[in-house]
């Protein structure tokens, strides 16, 4: 055999034996790093709450100001996301502070399907500076109105490339299908989200919390377009629970400060529920529906 054919042998074989080396070398790497990931979650997971269209940073004032005095007080953060990405802070959060309120909100805060996905991707922008600034890598999320709609767009849209985890959401009085009654009238922006949606995080569990104030909807979004949320959600995320409130305070702008919202957000929603004597449970005034997947 020609010495230039068996050198030419031997250095096929190096490379062949020192590409896979590398190859397993970088896989095992990769692994290490998602590991650590997992292991090394930050001990910080704020709360972070989107308002629906027309609302400010100030949406979720009255909600929080109950929720700290039932439960041990939470620091607050608001950011408004101007439409040149820029932010406007008020607040701030409190040294030691593992599960405080972030509010993000919009200046532009109109209503629209072309505007909500604007808005999906200045809370991505506002997301990225906050991990950076703050130094957490997960969070839970609670929208309400068309906040749910800003958080379902940014998890299918932006989430697989933020370096974030998100293990709860929930979305209060948001309408799937927009103002339409009738589920099988399906908007854009519904059939938009249904495409999409194996592109939500596996192990997201979801809750969407509706109103009834005639028992049709909450005077402003309709029930079957809260209801629609199961088609982007069930069987997607790992687990998907509805729950319909009626009664008092059941009115779209009243959900946010509706006593019986306000414990399922501390029973489902924070780390440390509230063990408060005499908090009420949830009653006959209210259907709830729950769908579990695997």
């Amino acid at each position: 055999m020609p010495k230039w054919l068996k050198v030419l042998i031997l250095s096929a074989i190096v490379l062949l034996v020192g590409g896979g080396i590398f190859s397993a070398a970088t896989t095992w790497m990769h692994r290490q790093v998602r590991d650590a990931k997992v292991v090394h979650n930050s001990q910080m997971q704020p709360i972070i709450l989107v308002p629906g269209s027309s609302a400010t940073q100030e949406r979720f004032n009255s909600l929080i100001t109950t929720l700290n005095q039932q439960t041990t007080g939470h620091s607050l953060l608001k950011i408004t996301v101007k439409t040149n990405g820029t932010l406007v802070k008020s607040g701030k959060l409190a040294a030691r502070d593992n599960e405080p309120y972030i509010v993000v909100a919009f200046q532009n805060n109109h209503d629209g399907y072309n505007n909500i996905k604007k808005q999906a991707r200045w809370f991505d922008q506002a997301l990225k500076h906050l991990t950076a600034t703050y130094h957490f890598n997960r969070f839970r999320a609670i929208g309400h109105s068309n906040g749910g709609l800003v958080l379902s767009l940014f998890l299918e849209k932006y989430y697989a490339s933020a370096d974030v985890s998100i293990d709860r959401l929930m979305t209060i009085g948001t309408p799937y299908n927009l103002e339409e009654s009738n589920p099988h009238n399906r908007t854009q922006m519904l059939n938009d989200l249904i495409a999409k949606r194996k592109s939500l995080p596996k192990t997201l569990t979801v809750y969407s919390l509706a109103g009834t104030e005639t028992y049709d909807g909450d005077g402003t979004v309709p029930l079957n377009s809260v209801e629609c949320g199961k088609y982007i959600y069930q069987n997607q995320a790992a687990h998907y629970t509805q729950i319909t409130v009626s009664g008092d305070n059941a009115k779209h702008s009243d959900l946010p400060q509706n006593r019986e919202i306000i414990n399922y957000i501390q029973q489902y929603m924070l780390q440390t529920p509230n063990q408060t004597p005499g908090r009420s449970q949830p009653t006959d005034s209210q259907r709830r529906m729950t769908t579990a997947t695997p």
